[in-house]
C-alpha cells in the first residue's frame, strides 16, 4: 500500500467516525405492532394465524435489542378466542420495557366482560394517554362503540345507531360490523386533552386500531368527527392506526396518517416498526412488509 493509498484509507475512517457522531441520537424510540391477530387456527386466505407467534417472538427480540424504551401494541392480538391471549401475552412480557395496549375488533370474539379484557391486557382504562418527554401519546379506543363490544342496553347504543344511520344517509362504505367509533364521552376527552397538550407546547401522536383515513371502507366509524377534533391542533404530528393489514398512507390536511401492515399477514413476512424521534423529526423504520417512512417537524 502506497502513501496515497494510505491517506485515502485514513481519510475514510475519519469521515465515518464523524458521520456517526454528527448523527443525532433519538429521544425515544418505540416499538410499534398491530394485528397479531394470532389464533390455534388453519390458515385462512392470506392470514396465518398459528405463525404469529414466531413472528412475535422474532419481533420482541429485535426490539429488545434495538432497546427500544416502550412498545405500542394497536390490537387484533388474537383472532376470535381470548383464550389465545395466554399465549401472546407471555411473549409480549419478554420485552424488557413496557408495552401499551389497546384493543382491536377481534379481540372481544366471546368477551362478556370489557374490563376484563382491559384488565388482562394493563390497560389503565378503555382509552388513555401518557407522556414521555415533552410528547404526549394518546390510545384512542375506537371499538367502544360498536356492535361487538357489549353496548346493548347502554346509552352507547343509541349513539351506535346514530353513527350507522349517518354513514348509510351519505352512502359511505364502512357501516360495517367490524368497524368501530369513539362515544361523544371519548370525544370530548380528546377534545380537552389536546387543548391542554397544546397549551403546554406537547407534541402529540394519536394511536388507534381503525385507521381515521385513507382505508376506504376500514375507518371508524366516526372518524368524520374525530378528524374535525384534529384539526384543530397543531400540536397533532401523526396518526397511527392498524386494522387495515395491507397498510396505507396519506394526508389529511397536512397531516401524516400511517396505517402499519397487519402481523398475521403472509407465511414467513414479519411486520413490526421502530419510531424514532428526533427534536426536529421523527421517522419510522419499517421491518418485513412495514413501510417506513421519515417526517420532518414544524
Amino acid at each position: 500500500m502506497n502513501k496515497l493509498t494510505q491517506l485515502f484509507a485514513v481519510l475514510a475512517v475519519l469521515a465515518s467516525f464523524t458521520a456517526k457522531a454528527q448523527q443525532p441520537k433519538p429521544i425515544l424510540k418505540i416499538g410499534l405492532m398491530a394485528d397479531i391477530q394470532y389464533a390455534d387456527a388453519d390458515t385462512r386466505g392470506s392470514r396465518y394465524y398459528r405463525n404469529s407467534l414466531g413472528k412475535l417472538k422474532a419481533c420482541v427480540e429485535d426490539l429488545n435489542k434495538q432497546k427500544v424504551q416502550f412498545a405500542i401494541n394497536l390490537g387484533d392480538i388474537t383472532d376470535r378466542n381470548p383464550k389465545d391471549l395466554d399465549s401472546v401475552l407471555p411473549i409480549l412480557k419478554g420485552l424488557k420495557n413496557p408495552v401499551y395496549n389497546t384493543t382491536g375488533n377481534h379481540d372481544y370474539q366471546s368477551i362478556k366482560e370489557n374490563k376484563a379484557l382491559y384488565a388482562k391486557l394493563r390497560m389503565p382504562a378503555e382509552y388513555y394517554s401518557f407522556a414521555k418527554k415533552d410528547w404526549l401519546f394518546i390510545m384512542l379506543n375506537t371499538n367502544e362503540v360498536a356492535s361487538y363490544t357489549n353496548v346493548s342496553g347502554t346509552w352507547k347504543e343509541k349513539e351506535l345507531k346514530t353513527m350507522m344511520d349517518s354513514i348509510k344517509a351519505v352512502k359511505g362504505v364502512n357501516a360495517e360490523e367490524y368497524n368501530g367509533g369513539i362515544s361523544s364521552r371519548q370525544l370530548k376527552w380528546l377534545d380537552s386533552l389536546l387543548a391542554k397538550a397544546q397549551a403546554r407546547n406537547q407534541k402529540v401522536l394519536i394511536f388507534s386500531h381503525h385507521p381515521l383515513d385513507f382505508a376506504k371502507g376500514l375507518t371508524a366509524l366516526n372518524s368524520d368527527e374525530i378528524l374535525k377534533v384534529v384539526a384543530k391542533y397543531s400540536c397533532i404530528k401523526a396518526l397511527i392506526a392498524g386494522h387495515h393489514h395491507s397498510g396505507a398512507f396519506g394526508y389529511h390536511l397536512g397531516l401524516p396518517c400511517v396505517t402499519l401492515e397487519g402481523m398475521v399477514e403472509t407465511a414467513d413476512k414479519n411486520a413490526y416498526a421502530i419510531l424514532e424521534l428526533y427534536p426536529n423529526s421523527f421517522e419510522i423504520k419499517g421491518s418485513g412488509r412495514t413501510k417506513s417512512y421519515k417526517f420532518k417537524l414544524d
